[in-house]
């Protein structure tokens, strides 16, 4: 699968919150300076070419879905940035975040805590 730009993301996460819509109900939710509607349409193609959307006719216009849910594409993309940047090791990815003081002592704890119990029920 391959990974997204920067604007096919942000288009991903409108759809996943939407669960799918028009290229219209995207770019109503995208910030200032919103793009170009064809600029947002190409944008939304290359989704559906590369497998992230599936597209249903409704008259002259395309409804489109996600074909995959965001927590597969968090999975991957995780996955393939852990490998890419912290040689495929959590623990560099965690030590980093410490050292940049980016996650707290008690964030530290509390994954501690979830690694030995299990995620809460």
């Amino acid at each position: 699968m391959e990974r997204l730009t920067q604007p096919e993301e942000d288009a991903m996460r409108i759809f996943w919150e939407l669960r799918g819509g028009f290229i219209k109900d995207v770019l109503a939710q995208l910030p200032e300076p919103q793009p170009p509607y064809t600029t947002l349409a190409s944008t939304v193609r290359n989704l559906e070419r590369k497998g992230y959307l599936s597209a249903e006719k409704l008259g002259n216009t395309f409804r489109f879905t996600p074909a995959i849910e965001a927590e597969e594409y968090r999975k991957r993309f995780l996955g393939t940035f852990v490998g890419d940047y912290f040689r495929n090791s959590y623990k560099e990815l965690v030590s980093f975040f410490a050292q940049e003081q980016k996650i707290s002592a008690e964030e530290l704890k509390e994954i501690v805590r979830l690694i030995e119990n299990g995620p809460p029920k």
